[in-house]
């Protein structure tokens, strides 16, 4: 559920500021709306988080390193010195790179030295180097009398000498630069900055034993930050009386219902200017969820996803959950891939046990996935990959006839359906999703009557449910098999077809008349007028709706295929001693990728069909923010 709240304004005088707010830190119950704050101060904090923060990147992994405790202020000069070596060795990576380029641009040339080109030079001979195409090349030949160093199929490296008597423009374009050290030097320079570097690294290893202190110290800063903000960020004004002029700060919050009388009386304890209002729709109200303990399960999941729902909107927490294990078992759709799962989420909660620390929910969460899975891949008779002939017969017994692989070419006749006329088990499994699609959306239909119970508005949530029976119907028929349910269709004396096509007719009236009630019948149906081509359109997505369920099935059935393809691979290769490495390496690989996949496909549809086509039925759009309260 989601926790009601009061939003508070509270006013307290310039010069206390300060100290109200850490008073309210530490009662940590007050969300504190102010965002922004200014002033050199914060601009300071600012910077010496930056310092910690680019410290601790510095340092890299510490694990298994012995940790020494440290102040703040250590932990700053310890910071400093951090990024004074990091510095100074990003100046000698820049000077190597810098003459590894240059090495590079005279390979061809073999030792050059400066020097000894210079002291040719004192004593009368001047050389002069060139790198030119060698096709312009051979145009020289007549005019200029050239040494040549050395030649591949498409430059010719030469030197001229004492060119003091010859104009050709073409030679200065392709004139060589000399560098300023000869190319042995380069590298004896470039012998030394590697062993500077490494002599930089050493230092900076020496400072990963305090690389927790530095973390602790921006924690301590991320407090100090915060204060700061919130400080500067009030709201003031400057207040005059008869006697003296007065200065006030003010600001909002939101605080939980129940905590409203702990909040007054400390205001009444510290002169605290104190109002309490019930949020309006205009709030920016933080969200604040609390559940059982198995439905906050799913929180892992949502906080990865970063989706919270808006104050004013619903906690689906207990359907998310629900609805997931069961995308997540049909997506998956392999029994023995569950056991995988199920075997890793054991092992972390046991090495969590052994290590007596808290067992993670994201590890009970992934049992829960595991065992999902291999229900499923238990009702289907699908264990990896295998065939159901390859299975034992204990296996196929639990199964499901109507959805089992082991039943996969039955023709399952329905009592209304003449010879020959019948359901394929895959049509089945369609049928099963199509009915999830049925259920999940009306219940969010359902859940918006309840809220809007006293309202008629509640009766267009009701048309829509109507419409969605209907088009559950229709879709059958379109999608799944137009024999079986057909329009003609007739049960006990009840004509279905007919009875769907109203159920969507009468739906759409209902919904058309009081979607939009807000008081008056009339303007309710004067905006869906306004609205006709989006309000058509609305049945149309009620279909695209219901279909798109069926993904469910064909990522299962494609998640399936792969499976088998991998085991075709692999098998015949068992028969040979040789090969049987590599066909337990074509196996790993191959079922280790197939569920890489399956995890992207829960995250790209089993999740979607909750965040986009069910919220989409609730009118969420997860505008919220989580509550968190000033707190130390």
């Amino acid at each position: 559920m989601i926790l009601p709240m009061k939003k508070i304004s509270l006013i307290t005088t310039g010069d206390q500021k300060e100290n109200t707010l850490k008073k309210l830190r530490k009662l940590g119950m007050v969300h504190i709306a102010i965002t922004e704050g200014s002033g050199d101060k914060l601009a300071g904090l600012g910077e010496d988080m930056t310092l910690l923060e680019n410290a601790l990147f510095t340092l890299g992994k510490t694990k298994g390193t012995e940790q020494k405790e440290i102040s703040l202020a250590g932990a700053m000069e310890i910071s400093r010195e951090i990024k004074a070596v990091s510095e100074e060795k990003m100046l000698l990576r820049n000077e190597q790179l810098s003459l590894n380029t240059e090495l590079d641009r005279l390979k061809s040339w073999g030792e050059i030295d400066p020097a000894a080109i210079a002291e040719l030079k004192e004593k009368g001979t001047e050389l002069y180097f060139y790198e030119m195409p060698l096709g312009e090349y051979k145009a020289l030949l007549d005019e200029i009398e050239t040494t040549v160093i050395c030649r591949d199929k498409k430059t010719v490296r030469f030197i001229v000498r004492n060119q003091n008597d010859i104009d050709i423009p073409v030679l200065l374009e392709y004139r060589l630069k000399l560098p300023s050290m000869s190319t042995s030097q380069m590298r004896q320079r470039i012998k030394e900055l590697c062993e500077a570097e490494a002599e930089a690294d050493k230092r900076l290893s020496a400072y990963r034993c305090y690389a927790e202190g530095i973390k602790k110290a921006v924690k301590a800063l991320e407090k100090d930050i915060e204060l700061e903000t919130y400080t500067t960020g009030m709201e003031s004004e400057d207040l005059s009386t008869d006697t003296r002029q007065i200065s006030v700060a003010y600001f909002k919050g939101y605080i939980e219902a129940d905590n409203i009388e702990a909040l007054k009386d400390a205001a009444r304890e510290s002169s605290w200017g104190l109002l309490v209002e019930d949020p309006t729709p205009e709030d920016d109200v933080p969200t604040k969820l609390k559940n059982n303990k198995l439905v906050s399960l799913i929180y892992p999941l949502t906080d990865f996803l970063g989706t919270v729902p808006g104050y004013f909107e619903y906690d689906i927490s207990g359907w998310f959950l629900g609805f997931i294990l069961i995308f997540f078992g049909i997506i998956f759709g392999d029994g023995g891939y569950g056991l995988i799962i199920l075997a890793v989420a054991v092992a972390l909660i046991i090495r969590s046990v052994i290590a007596k620390k808290p067992i993670a929910p994201a590890f009970l969460l992934v049992g829960l996935f595991g065992l999902s899975t291999i229900l499923w891949g238990t009702l289907t008779c699908t264990w990896f990959g295998l065939s159901p002939e390859q299975l034992p017969s204990w296996l196929k017994a639990v199964s499901v006839p109507l959805i089992s692989n082991v039943y996969a070419d039955k023709l399952w006749q329905l009592p209304w359906c003449g010879e020959g006329v019948g359901l394929t088990t895959a049509q089945n499994l369609q049928i099963f999703c199509f009915t999830l699609a049925l259920i999940q959306l009306n219940a969010a239909h359902f859940m918006g009557a309840v809220r809007n119970r006293r309202s008629l508005k509640c009766i267009g949530d009701i048309g829509s449910a109507l419409q969605l029976l209907g088009i559950y119907y229709l879709v059958l028929s379109l999608v799944v098999n137009a024999e079986v349910f057909s329009f003609g269709l007739v049960i006990g004396g009840v004509p279905v077809g007919t009875v769907a096509i109203v159920l969507i007719a009468v739906g759409f009236v209902m919904s058309f008349v009081f979607s939009n009630y807000e008081g008056s019948i009339i303007k309710a149906i004067l905006a869906s007028l306004t609205n006709i081509v989006s309000v058509l359109l609305g049945v149309v997505n009620l279909f695209s709706d219901i279909v798109s369920y069926i993904r469910l099935w064909a990522v299962g059935l494609a998640g399936a295929a792969i499976s088998a393809t991998v085991n075709e691979l692999a098998g015949p290769l068992f028969g040979h001693f040789m090969f049987m490495i590599v066909a337990i390496v074509i196996l790993v690989f191959g079922h280790g990728l197939n569920m890489i996949l399956n995890v992207l496909s829960v995250i790209v549809h089993g999740i979607r069909l909750n965040t986009l086509e069910f919220s989409s039925h609730l009118d969420m759009s997860w505008s919220g923010h989580k509550f968190k309260p000033f707190e130390e």
